[in-house]
């Protein structure tokens, strides 16, 4: 049974088994969202009228005290009824966004490019308005589970999406799919666009120094955001660093040196953690080498996407270079595989 939610002075339906987010988002409301699992709580609402089912939300993003007040996880919570909400954070519904949308596509090219890691291009049957940073919801064949995958498309990129993907062993979606039996020529169903994970809109981009921090596959949405910031500002100052272990799971080196010809304000910086032996790289962690490389970021913003702890030693590295908080942007994601109700990659 269908539902009517409101935010502000916007009324949307909600149909059969959707989320609020997703009635949301579908009809073009802009809403704060980020993992689309429940496991970061982003997307918390507080009912001001009528009754949710919490559904899977889990305890430690949404409390017992926080739900008696009211909040809900909007990815995870249906309507039970007609429902008014309302956001408890900055930002409003007026917000600029991009309709969610359900995607036909098909597999038009596969290229190994690291140690179990996969480029994966996506051909849409239509175009995708989206913006850089954001992400697809991928519906694994034959199994009804959704695995989310950022984009490394910059906005203009809309015919043909760029994932990048690596394998999770036992994976579901990575190593049994997209790692294993897909095919050129397959076709893909998705959703999308979603998350927060992007630039400030044109006429709100300064131009201020960028610093991008990715681990592993979590390179891919901040190829999109570089190659944008440095479309919008050509001379601006950006440094992108990309952790992995080894050299063997590093990719892209090319496409980031033929940047850096065009754009001398942009520097690249691989840095292995687990390299035995010599190697021409930087070796640690990319959360050192910024530390090592800037003496102050004031004024300066911060894109971290990667696992858990390389987000939050990346928010502790900015603060202690004077980052401004609110210029802090991270999007975190663990295997689905091996934690329930998160995302397999970025």
């Amino acid at each position: 049974m269908g539902a009517t939610i409101t935010v502000g002075d916007r009324s949307v339906a909600c149909d059969g088994d959707q989320s609020l987010l997703e009635a949301f988002l579908r009809a073009g409301v802009w809403m704060p969202s980020s993992c689309n699992q429940g496991t970061c709580g982003t997307c918390k609402l507080r009912v001001l009228d009528g009754e949710v089912d919490h559904r899977a939300s889990p305890l430690d993003t949404l409390t017992e005290e926080e739900r008696a007040a009211g909040l809900v996880l909007a990815c995870q919570a249906r309507p039970r009824g007609d429902t008014r909400v309302a956001l408890p954070g900055a930002g409003g519904p007026d917000r600029a966004t991009h309709p969610l949308r359900d995607l036909a596509a098909t597999v038009v090219a596969l290229e190994d490019v690291a140690r179990d890691t996969r480029r994966i291009l996506l051909g849409l049957d239509e175009p995708l308005a989206f913006d850089a940073g954001q992400y697809v919801e991928l519906v694994v064949p034959g199994s009804g589970e959704r695995r989310q995958y950022s984009l490394a498309n910059t906005a203009e990129e809309d015919k043909v999406l760029e994932l990048h993907v690596r394998r999770v062993p036992g994976g579901v979606a990575s190593d049994r799919w997209l790692l294993g039996d897909v095919a050129v020529g397959d076709r893909v169903h998705a959703l999308g666009p979603l998350g927060d994970f992007r630039l400030p809109e044109p006429a709100d981009d300064d131009g201020e120094p960028l610093v991008l921090i990715g681990g592993g596959t979590g390179l891919a949405p901040l190829a999109g955001l570089v190659r944008t910031a440095l479309a919008r500002h050509p001379g601006r100052e950006v440094l992108l660093y990309h952790g992995v272990r080894t050299a063997a799971d590093l990719y892209d080196e090319a496409r980031f040196a033929e940047l850096a010809a065009r754009h001398p304000g942009f520097r690249f910086v691989p840095v292995l953690s687990d390299e035995a032996g010599p190697t021409p790289y930087r070796t640690g962690f990319p959360t050192d080498a910024f530390l090592d490389d800037v003496p102050s970021a004031r004024g300066w913003s911060g894109w971290l996407c990667g696992p858990p702890a390389l987000v939050e030693a990346g928010v502790r590295a900015f603060k202690r270079r004077r980052m401004a908080p609110r210029l802090i942007h991270r999007e975190k994601f663990t295997p689905a595989d091996t934690l329930a109700g998160t995302t397999e990659g970025a």
